[in-house]
């Protein structure tokens, strides 16, 4: 059986893995998701992962995608470099089984642009190009616990860049004197995430506006609610560095990721002049896995 045959195509994350059979034609006729996530196999235990991934959706080819080619993960799938397009990935797959079970690298960032990395977001942002969704010569945010902003050119992955945003939100939600406030639902409704955001644009000092969250609680004042104005100021700030850094390519942002965060992004966008275009992340995926087994 070939790639041409039909396939398994897998999104194998930190927490949680998403599989997928895809048909000869493209068409998915079984998927699953469940929490099986990297940090939940043990030493030793992803071969019977794996197999239990195809005991599930059929004995076909696999090819897998995410945290899984870490050096946390199955095997360490090493970085392709920019400018990467899926012809440079398709050539670095890193082959559990040859031809059968294969690993898709991340993309690395080395130079003048500053050092970074992704693994995942690579399959969806070059998935989204050769759907049509995605413009070649493009600004893209994907939201999620280390937002990327990936700048493409003529197709490929040309640089990009890495915030902790939601990695900081979630540590203040848990970790620091704010937590008791931060506790409530974001909303890109909400008066606090307007709020957070005017303040992020005006310039203001982050730090210092977050811990006036506690004072007014303190005080017994407010603006919104308080975990939709935290997440306003630290969204605000990335869009705001983030647009100023692409300049006159900032004038649209394509965002691919859970609707959820999608929505702060583009509210966030929206007040800064910014028009946004979202596109589906499963399906961004399934299109970059589909195009990479197609050149191997």
């Amino acid at each position: 059986m070939t790639w041409r045959d039909g396939y398994i195509a897998v999104d194998w994350g930190t927490t949680n893995r998403r599989a997928w059979r895809v048909a000869a034609d493209g068409s998915i006729t079984q998927s699953f998701e469940d929490d099986l996530g990297l940090l939940a196999v043990p030493a030793g235990g992803f071969p019977a992962a794996a197999a239990a991934i195809r005991q599930r959706l059929g004995d076909h080819p696999m090819m897998l995608a995410g945290m899984v080619g870490s050096n946390r993960g199955w095997r360490e799938a090493p970085y392709v470099p920019c400018p990467a397009g899926a012809d440079a990935l398709a050539a670095a797959v890193a082959w559990i089984e040859p031809e059968r079970t294969g690993i898709v690298p991340g993309v690395c960032q080395r130079g003048e642009a500053g050092a970074d990395v992704m693994r995942g977001e690579e399959v969806q942002v070059l998935g989204a190009v050769t759907l049509g969704q995605a413009p070649q010569d493009s600004l893209v945010c994907h939201p999620g616990t280390h937002a990327k902003w990936i700048q493409l050119q003529a197709g490929r992955i040309a640089h990009f860049r890495t915030t902790m945003t939601g990695e900081m939100f979630n540590l203040l939600k848990t970790h620091s004197i704010l937590a008791p406030q931060l506790q409530g639902d974001v909303s890109p409704d909400d008066a606090g995430f307007s709020a957070g955001v005017a303040a992020a644009f005006a310039g203001e000092n982050m730090l210092s506006d977050l811990f006036r969250i506690r004072a007014r609680h303190l005080l017994g004042g407010s603006v919104g609610e308080p975990a939709s104005y935290a997440s306003g100021l630290l969204i605000g700030s990335e869009v705001c560095a983030a647009v100023a850094k692409a300049g006159g390519s900032a004038r649209e942002v394509v965002l691919i990721g859970r609707p959820d965060l999608c929505a702060l992004y583009e509210a966030a966008l929206t007040t800064r002049g910014v028009s946004t275009r979202r596109i589906d992340g499963a399906q961004a995926f399934l299109a970059g896995i589909r195009l990479i087994t197609e050149m191997l």
